[in-house]
């Protein structure tokens, strides 16, 4: 099969012939008609996370089932599936309380630890694939249909982690990148009044598209000011930061009103600082979201394909023009998400 290949850090993609992939008990092979390129393996090829060479990177892929290992139940060659990025024990308390990215026995990650979705087919444990539902027509939309695993499922899961309810006002940092205008999507989705929160003022025309009712240009001026003024100095009752710098996530603190939400989805990933005095007058929640659940992907999916929200796409090009796309990627010039059409 055709494959992507990277030999190491910092290092071009090299087109390469390797071996069809064969499963063994347990596993499943796919056809990969699509794979996302998003921010997270682009931190791979990058050199940010560190993978064992020679690697195959990409996880967000819309595929077809073409053979099964012993034992598996559940698929049948064609099925169409995307994938569960984290490769999870699958016995242990939280993997059986559905709690996934809390596995007390990770595998790693796809891409990572195995290879991924660039390439003509993919092996994986059989468990990480999920069934792509009824109406959802991924062989006419294979990119978009790719990315619904991360660029949905995640802001849908910080929706339910910070518990939004509609009427209320979130504020996304970040807002600008490939989650976080999805994430404006999502709480518009949630019928909650949305406020983007980004440096990049070129974004904000989408942002405004993807949801937003207002926007917040955060190289203008004092952020916490400005969201303090748009809600009549009563604070926002969710954050959410994408960017999780010292900065962002103190001026996101600042900025909540009473018994406000703050969640963090790594990013930068910086310790900051917040005042116990606040916390306890105001009755603030600190909150960490880490990817998501399968049930999470399943609910996403199940939305795309009845028709309320829908990913946003911008860049999708063929394998051969991976390169090129990775390094509109790194620049942060991608408007939503990219993808490649690998077969």
């Amino acid at each position: 099969m055709k494959a992507l290949v990277l030999r190491a850090a910092n290092a071009p993609f090299e087109m390469c012939n390797v071996p069809d992939p064969t499963p063994g008990p347990g596993e499943a092979v796919a056809r990969v008609l699509a794979c996302g390129s998003g921010l997270t393996i682009q931190h791979i090829k990058a050199g940010r996370v560190k993978v064992p060479f020679p690697r195959i990177i990409g996880h967000e892929v819309t595929a077809e089932i073409v053979a099964l290992g012993a034992g598996v139940s559940g698929l049948a060659v064609g099925d169409g599936v995307t994938a569960y990025y984290y490769l999870n024990c699958g016995t242990c308390r939280n993997c059986l309380s559905q709690l996934e990215p809390l596995c007390e026995n990770p595998g790693g990650q796809i891409g990572r630890e195995c290879d991924g979705g660039y390439a003509e087919y993919i092996k994986l444990p059989a468990r990480n694939f999920i069934k792509l539902p009824d109406g959802l027509d991924y062989k006419k939309y294979p990119a978009e249909v790719g990315v619904i695993t991360d660029a949905l499922a995640t802001p849908f899961k910080v929706l339910r982690r910070a518990s939004v309810k509609a009427g209320e006002t979130v504020a996304v940092f970040g807002a600008g990148g490939g989650l976080g205008i999805h994430q404006l999507m999502m709480a518009k989705w949630a019928r909650a009044r949305v406020i983007a929160v980004d440096v990049a003022s070129d974004k904000f025309e989408t942002c405004r598209k993807a949801g937003a009712d207002e926007v917040v240009d955060a190289s203008k001026g004092d952020v916490v000011a400005q969201l303090l003024e748009l809600t009549q100095g009563r604070g926002v009752d969710v954050a959410v930061d994408y960017v999780s710098s010292q900065g962002t996530l103190e001026a996101a603190v600042k900025a909540l009103g009473k018994r406000g939400r703050l969640v963090t989805l790594g990013g930068a990933g910086k310790p900051f600082s917040v005042a116990a005095a606040d916390m306890l007058t105001k009755e603030l929640s600190l909150l960490g979201s880490r990817y998501v659940t399968r049930s999470e992907i399943i609910e996403t999916l199940e939305l795309v394909a009845r028709g309320e929200v829908w990913p946003l796409v911008s860049d999708i090009r063929p394998l051969a023009e991976a390169e090129a796309l990775h390094e509109r990627v790194e620049r942060g010039e991608v408007i939503g998400r990219a993808a490649l059409l690998i077969n």
